[in-house]
């Protein structure tokens, strides 16, 4: 039976944007007054409504966020029109789509990918500009597929996403904003992290309507995913627990348990909490 408190424990261990910049630091037009139209619509104490029809599924590297969204999908669409998206930045699905882009594929995702690490590490350098705006190109990304997930929820799709944006803990690592501006002496910098800052909280003002999050240990993760850093994979595994989203439901699942036991404990929670019964059922 899932427990309906606003946070959920359901064990199953026995079973189981484009931006441009010139020379002088300017931002495309478009990005900045879109992002500013929405941001003043919200006001400051009003309660949010979480996005209908959206499912989040978060956890560490090696919970099985990939393979779950893809299952839950078939799930989802037998009541209905569903579709998934991929929120990370650029590891995992994102990554992989670059690697398959002809001639400089390979090449350009390992470039990404170190300027994406550099950002994340808040122990090392500061990131230089360049990477700076990379990063908040990330980010502008990101608000693009908020605003199509809830144009789809409004619409009446269902929406899965494997991983999503939150404003309660910075860090990349995290799906939060990566941009360190307090730190920099760069006035370019502290605009796009301030900038940055803004957006998420935008996008976390946008709550999914269930969140599924997948608890592993350390042993189970580094199992599963051997070419990741133990550090790393122990901080998320510490930091993804405190996560709320914004006061969204959450339904814990432990995902050591096997996987069949993993799909069949998040599709209940997706029927229990998402679907409404169809009359006489």
């Amino acid at each position: 039976m899932i427990d309906r408190k606003r946070t959920n424990v359901l064990s199953v261990a026995n079973a189981r944007s484009t931006i441009s910049a010139n020379h002088s630091g300017r931002l495309r037009e478009e990005d900045e007054n879109s992002a500013a139209t929405e941001e003043s619509t919200i006001h400051a104490g009003e309660p949010r409504t979480p996005m209908p029809g959206v499912v989040a599924v978060i956890g560490c590297d090696g919970s099985g966020k990939t393979a779950l969204t893809k299952d839950l999908l078939e799930t989802m669409r037998e009541n209905g029109p569903a579709e998934r998206r991929y929120l990370g930045t650029v590891s995992g699905e994102m990554g992989e789509k670059i690697k398959r882009l002809p001639l400089i594929g390979v090449r350009f995702e390992h470039y990404l990918a170190a300027k994406a690490r550099r950002a994340q590490d808040m122990e090392k350098k500061l990131p230089s500009t360049g990477t700076a705006l990379l990063m908040f190109l990330f980010s502008l990304r990101r608000v693009r597929q908020i605003r199509e997930i809830r144009e789809l929820s409004r619409s009446g799709v269902m929406v899965i996403t494997d991983r999503f944006p939150q404003a309660e803990i910075p860090g990349f690592h995290y799906d939060g904003p990566g941009l360190p501006g307090a730190q920099s002496n760069n006035w370019l910098i502290r605009k796009l992290a301030a900038r940055e800052w803004k957006l998420y909280q935008w996008m976390a003002d946008h709550a999914p309507a269930l969140v599924i999050r997948l608890n592993v240990d350390l042993e189970t993760a580094l199992a599963r995913k051997p070419d990741h850093k133990a550090a790393e994979l122990s901080d998320k595994i510490a930091v993804v627990p405190r996560l709320t989203f914004n006061g969204a439901l959450v339904i814990d699942i432990d995902a050591r348990a096997p996987y069949q036991a993993v799909l069949e404990a998040a599709a209940q929670a997706i029927r229990s909490n998402l679907f409404t019964p169809r009359a006489g059922s």
